[in-house]
């Protein structure tokens, strides 16, 4: 149940990132549903799956994949009609390529390798996306505030680069020959 609700976030990156390309009302009102349903199915796949039983390694990174690919849509839209600077969807997507290389071949681990920061900027990438759709909607307060969150989100998602960065000087190469590895496994 908790990764079909993931699913569903899966099966909205495209349509969200056409909506939020338009920039009309109507797309707005569409875009505004499809964005309640990803933050109803992101809070809710998590908790099912530990009252399941069913959390996996493999659940999650589908579940942070999603949440990616949704935000990434969006933020491609917005930024094709200039809502975004473009630098946003460029440091995302460096940052979750940091996230996930970082976690699974340098620190060889067997899921998501978490970091506050990054949890933070993680939740706080729908903010201008929600901001964007307000805006459309008519909200027209929102408009002073859209650009400098989308630009502190540049800088946070950096600084959080920059630390998964400096927490490589403690990573040491793996031996999968070594005795500690296979024993480890």
């Amino acid at each position: 149940m908790a990764n079909a609700l993931t699913a569903i976030r899966l099966l909205l990156v495209l349509p969200f990132g056409i909506l939020m390309s338009a920039g009309t009302e109507r797309s707005a009102v569409f875009a505004a549903l499809m964005f309640v349903t990803a933050i109803v199915t992101d809070l809710f796949d998590g908790r099912i799956a530990r009252r399941t039983g069913s959390v996996s390694s493999l659940g999650g990174t589908f579940d942070h994949s999603a949440d990616f690919l949704f935000v990434m849509s969006g933020l491609v839209g917005g930024v094709t009609r200039g809502a975004f600077p473009w630098l946003l969807p460029v440091v995302i997507a460096v940052a979750f390529g940091q996230y996930v290389f970082d976690s699974y071949w340098l620190h060889g681990q067997r899921q998501l390798r978490k970091s506050r920061l990054g949890r933070y900027n993680g939740i706080l990438y729908f903010v201008p996306l929600g901001g964007d759709i307000l805006l459309g909607l008519g909200y027209r307060f929102v408009q002073p505030l859209l650009r400098p969150v989308a630009w502190l989100l540049v800088l946070s998602t950096l600084i959080s680069i920059g630390q998964r960065l400096i927490g490589l000087r403690n990573v040491r190469p793996r031996d999968p020959a070594s005795p500690a590895e296979e024993r480890a496994s």
